[in-house]
């Protein structure tokens, strides 16, 4: 009905229109042939994935043959506009678009500074208006100004996500300043923050996202708004073009250009690595791509005009792209998977065999990562379009669900779960739905009619930098306690917009996203080369994988807070690298592997070294080290490439390979035809001389029987029933949950690990329990004591007195709940803080102890202005 009546009001506003010029009432001016630029936030870069706002000017306007391009970018200030590397050599400056009309959207990120940032902002204002309108960036003459105010917080209803209200009075506060700004300097100013408000108000459904980024309907209400604002209401005389048509061709055009100005391996294109490679053959691709655009915009002019156009856009003109040389020496010979299958050395005992390949299921092409579902079927990303689009080829990456419906160890079932993806590097299940990487963002797809194929597609974090592909978000893990995380390599320069403020990093790190409350973090802010592996034990500790320099890390000693644009120094490894590079890890903890293997460390390798490593775990003062034993499984196939590994509900390991006999960006062209772009497959490894796994009931289960299979000894078992729980009534789940907790038999040995489990149930749902948190900040298993202050530090604000909680923690007998402390502390900024850090030193210390306790101090230094 909604989507009936938002048709009917496009359909409307086209056939009240006539065929001629439009005649303005409002302050904003326009010529044909102007260029319009929209720059700022999120606010103006989401407007291009909707084009409501665009597709109104051209109806408008439709002799002008207006030129419309979004430089948006995720959580831009006026003095604050992180670019990777030479991005100002790639073509999107202002004075490459030759505005007549810059469209800015400014304030919001800025109004976190609340009321003391005001003096700030308006000074900066001041400057960015005089530069901008005294700037003749088309060579002839400065453009028109228009600034959009932001938009007021909605009030989501959601539970754990915030309201709004305080923010709202930053934000009219900001408002009304650009307001007076833009009147004192004779420039055009919108004000969105009252007519969103009001529309917020009146709504009968939700206008975004997460209560500040709007949403389609949202976009398509406050278009109109930002038309009759600047050009006032809309004449009769205004075009007869079919509105929702226009729009179609707009949306076209802005994603040919989302995929220039946005490109996918910008370091390889303008940046630092664009020698020997990138000279030769993306000068001609950009060229061509920006052909395309332009053939775009004739489109959307034609009909905006009322003229037809062929259904097909025909790239051929737009000129051809040169071939690429290969300088890959080495003879290319694909191996079938039962040739791989020879070359693969195991442990005795052992056994592998072939899941999925290409040769049965052809989509499955350059798999990259994988999980499981509460069904028990695998979920696979492939990126056949990898390593980027290549113009007037349409991207058509896909997600597979691959299933083995008779039990025999093999996928016998395809199901193509999503397609025209982009470059996915990075996939988990979870609320109801896939999150997906889709650089630059963060996608949520969902099935809502159950017939296993996404009908429902929405960016939930924009920001992500792409400056190369392979050093994007990935590695999707859950953490115990209900937070996303996935990690990003070096080069990068991230920044994402949230209803909490804007998140930055830079050059690499690991970010930690809560969904239900819409709160993103960086994780770990660190100098890695590009990370591709994460995981976590069975007591909440985590442990993180450097791909190109082959080192691993003990992830609790650097993942204490530092502020941009800081990043924590050099640590220590927890092991000795063999190998690089390495991609995926994950921990032993399978009854059909022997026990000496339980709690064993595995990595994947995937040059030099092709198979899974295994190292041999052991506690080290307040963290671990770890001694390399025979690995798990070694091939002399060197397109064998391990890429991600995870054991599935049968117990057995699953490997990704992403079989390829060309890999590395440095080395070879982007575009190098011997990329293989067909192949893929799946492996699993069980010990023969144990049983499987029966694998345990979760889909569909009632809530009771789901927390039974907490007790479950298998992590990965108990990893998706905890996804699972989180999908349920969080209501059902508390009840349940107190009368599951009540009939625990405390003589269990596994009492207090089941009391955990239920604490990072309470983290799923986001329902704080201060007294059985702080039952468990005092539990006799130090393990327990440890991952509860993990659950302190993300409680702080909603328990009473947490620096006093943690002064308890920081002088805990044992060192591990002392580095959990000593981490949490940078999360404050009180000098009180920093008197419960000092008392660690009244303690034995260690490597970690020594390490995190000064990157604590220093964050805590810095806010209280003892270190510059």
């Amino acid at each position: 009905m909604l989507k009936m009546r938002t048709m009917f009001l496009l359909a409307l506003i086209g056939l009240c229109a006539g065929n001629g010029f439009a005649e303005e009432s409002g302050p904003l001016k326009l010529n044909k042939g102007d260029h319009v630029v929209l720059i700022g936030n999120t606010l103006a870069e989401r407007m291009q994935h909707f084009g409501h706002f665009e597709s109104l000017l051209h109806s408008r306007f439709p002799q002008h043959e207006l030129v419309v391009r979004n430089l948006g970018w995720s959580a831009d200030e006026l003095t604050l506009r992180p670019r990777s590397k030479d991005f100002q050599d790639h073509g999107h400056n202002l004075e490459d678009h030759k505005p007549n009309v810059v469209i800015a959207c400014f304030g919001f990120n800025e109004s976190f500074a609340g009321p003391e940032g005001l003096p700030k902002f308006v000074a900066d204002l001041e400057e960015f208006i005089k530069t901008t309108t005294t700037t003749k960036y088309n060579g002839e003459a400065p453009p028109q100004l228009v600034l959009f105010s932001p938009i007021a917080q909605e009030d989501t209803g959601r539970p754990g996500v915030t309201d709004g209200k305080a923010n709202n009075e930053n934000i009219k506060a900001y408002t009304e300043a650009m307001a007076e700004v833009a009147k004192r300097n004779n420039v055009i100013f919108v004000d969105l923050f009252s007519p969103s408000q009001k529309l917020m108000h009146d709504a009968d459904q939700k206008l975004t996202i997460n209560g500040v980024h709007l949403n389609d309907y949202g976009y398509s209400q406050l278009a109109p708004v930002m038309e009759t604002a600047l050009f006032g209401p809309r004449p009769a005389s205004a075009g007869q073009a079919d509105l929702n048509k226009v729009r179609a061709e707009v949306n076209e055009k802005n994603l040919q250009f989302w995929y220039d100005h946005r490109a996918v391996n910008g370091f390889y294109i303008y940046g630092g690595r664009k020698e020997p490679f990138g000279v030769v053959n993306f000068p001609d691709e950009f060229k061509k791509l920006r052909k395309m655009i332009a053939l775009r915009d004739r489109r959307v002019w034609d009909v905006a005009q009322g003229k037809s156009v062929p259904d097909k856009i025909d790239d051929t003109v737009a000129g051809e792209i040169k071939k690429v040389p290969t300088n890959f020496e080495r003879e290319i010979v694909i191996t079938k998977p039962e040739d791989t299958l020879k070359t693969f050395t195991l442990p005795d005992g052992y056994e592998a065999n072939l899941f999925a390949s290409d040769d049965q299921f052809p989509e499955l092409q350059n798999p990259v990562q994988f999980t499981f579902d509460a069904r028990g079927r695998l979920w696979v990303c492939t990126m056949n379009s990898y390593p980027m689009y290549l113009p007037g080829t349409p991207v058509d990456d896909k997600i597979l669900i691959l299933e083995d419906t008779d039990g025999d160890g093999r996928a016998d079932k395809s199901t193509v779960f999503a397609d025209g993806l982009h470059v996915p590097t990075g996939i988990e299940l979870g609320d109801g739905g896939v999150y997906v990487a889709q650089q630059p963002n963060l996608m949520f797809l969902k099935d809502t009619d159950g017939d296993d194929v996404a009908d429902e597609r929405s960016i939930v974090l924009h920001g992500f930098d792409t400056a190369d592909s392979h050093h994007s978000i990935s590695a999707f893990t859950w953490g115990p306690g209900g937070g996303l995380y996935f990690q990003e390599g070096t080069f990068h320069h991230t920044q994402v917009e949230t209803p909490y403020g804007p998140v930055r990093c830079k050059n690499a790190g690991v970010y930690r996203y809560e969904p239900k409350t819409e709160k993103l973090d960086v994780f770990v802010s660190y100098g890695f080369a590009n990370p591709w592996g994460h995981t976590f034990d069975g007591w909440g500790q985590n442990f993180v994988a450097d791909a190109s320099g082959g080192a691993n890390y003990y992830g609790t000693a650097f993942s204490g807070q530092v502020d941009y644009p800081h990043k924590h120094g050099k640590m220590k490894q927890f092991f000795t690298k063999q190998w690089r590079p390495t991609s995926g890890c994950e921990f032993v903890s399978s009854g059909n592997f022997p026990d000496d293997a339980q709690g064993n460390y595995l990595l994947n390798n995937c040059i030099g070294f092709h198979g899974v490593l295994q190292y041999r775990m052991k506690d080290d003062g307040s963290g671990f080290a770890a001694d390399p034993v025979q690995p798990l499984l070694q091939s002399s196939d060197q397109n064998f490439r391990p890429v991600d590994l995870q054991f599935g509900p049968d117990g057995a390991l699953y490997l990704v390979d992403w079989f390829n006999p060309l890999i590395g960006h440095m080395q070879h062209s982007l575009r190098d035809p011997n990329r293989d772009k067909n192949h893929g497959r799946i492996w699993r490894i069980r010990h023969k001389d144990r049983p499987l796994v029966t694998p345990a009931k979760i889909a569909g289960q009632p809530i009771p029987a789901l927390l039974d299979l907490l007790k479950t000894y298998e992590d990965r078992t108990r990893y998706r029933v905890r996804r699972e729980l989180r999908e349920r009534d969080t209501a059902e789940v508390m009840a349940a949950l107190d009368t599951w907790i009540a009939g625990l038999d405390q003589a269990d040995e596994n009492y207090q690990h089941n009391l955990l489990e239920a604490l990072w149930v309470h983290q799923h749902h986001d329902v704080v329990d201060e007294d059985f948190l702080k039952q468990l900040l005092r539990s006799p298993d130090y393990r327990v004591r440890a991952a509860a202050t993990r659950v302190l530090c993300y409680w702080r604000d909603r328990v009473n007195e947490p620096l006093a909680l943690l002064q308890v923690q920081v002088n805990d007998e044992h060192p591990r709940v002392r580095l959990e402390a000593v981490r949490a502390l940078s999360f404050f900024d009180s000098a009180e803080a920093q008197a419960v850090l000092y008392e660690a030193l009244t303690h034995p210390d260690d490597d970690y102890l020594k390490y995190t306790f000064k990157e604590t101090l220093d964050t805590l230094d810095r806010r209280l202005g003892n270190q510059k």
